[in-house]
């Protein structure tokens, strides 16, 4: 009795101890969990923006070395404001920039005339590929070099139909997003006359992609057919789509039904074999 009131006071001084460590602990936990969360309010309350890095006058091709990408509040980010180096990396200003502007879509241009050869539009370290298309493809005939789109393969692909046979369905399969038209037809400058007027549209359409990503598209180009879908100037975000064929068009538009089919599927069946002499026949039961 003596020894343990002898050691209790240490005990008690080492279950405190231990209390105040978990304690601390669990304080400083709680903190890095609040700073995460103010660190992601803040990142989410930002968006990127193309400034000029130096004063850029008016009628003057823009050079990577020109601009920078910044993170500014989306409260203070302007209509038409460029979110990326890449898509306005060679085109002209229409007005001067100063040093650490916005530089914003609608005070920007390729040349008038599309001056050079087309070899000069091509990025670095992309590659041009043309590819025929038809009006629907187009967009209506209605896509401008400098416009980005999205490229989209309609090609046949090996399925397994409800008998258990090999069969072929047409599948609308996304490629590739966000890709830059050099040039449709022979034509990569605005697109437009003096007047404004829009030129006619081409059956041919020049686009500037990575080597593999323009290898991938001139093999579904030989397999099947191409279409565009046409992007907002400020739209630079990439998503997740998924291949479209009938079974995900039902998925899409009949999910209800879809659902019991599957279910109905999934239950058990009961069967039964009827032998009649020398044939044998398996009926379902309900």
């Amino acid at each position: 009795m003596i020894a343990i009131k002898k050691f209790l006071p240490l005990v008690i001084a080492a279950a405190c101890g231990l209390a105040a460590v978990v304690l601390i602990n669990n304080y400083i936990n709680q903190k890095t969990e609040e700073e995460k969360k103010k660190v992601l309010a803040r990142q989410e309350s930002l968006s990127t923006v193309v400034v000029a890095r130096e004063d850029i006058p008016a009628n003057t091709p823009l050079k990577e070395a020109m601009l920078a990408e910044t993170k500014v509040n989306k409260n203070i980010l302007q209509p038409r404001a460029a979110t990326s180096i890449d898509r306005v990396v060679d085109k002209i200003t229409l007005v001067p920039f100063s040093r650490g502007e916005q530089v914003l879509l609608n005070k920007i241009a390729l040349s008038e005339e599309g001056g050079g050869s087309l070899s000069t539009k091509v990025p670095s370290g992309k590659r041009a590929i043309t590819i025929p298309v038809d009006n629907i493809s187009s967009v209506g005939g209605m896509i401008r070099p400098g416009d980005h789109v999205d490229i989209v393969g309609m090609v046949p692909v090996p399925a397994m139909s409800p008998e258990g046979k090999q069969v072929t369905q047409m599948t609308s399969m996304p490629l590739f997003q966000d890709v830059l038209v050099l040039a449709v037809g022979q034509e990569f400058g605005t697109g437009a006359g003096k007047k404004g007027e829009v030129k006619a549209s081409s059956s041919l359409i020049t686009f500037a992609l990575p080597p593999e990503q323009a290898n991938l598209v001139a093999f579904v180009q030989e397999q099947g057919r191409i279409r565009l879908i046409l992007r907002s100037p400020g739209d630079t975000q990439v998503q997740q789509v998924t291949p479209a064929s009938w079974d995900t068009v039902f998925r899409a538009v009949m999910p209800q039904a879809f659902q019991q089919a599957e279910r109905q599927e999934a239950k058990p069946q009961k069967k039964v074999e009827i032998i009649r002499g020398l044939q044998k026949e398996t009926k379902v039961l309900e």
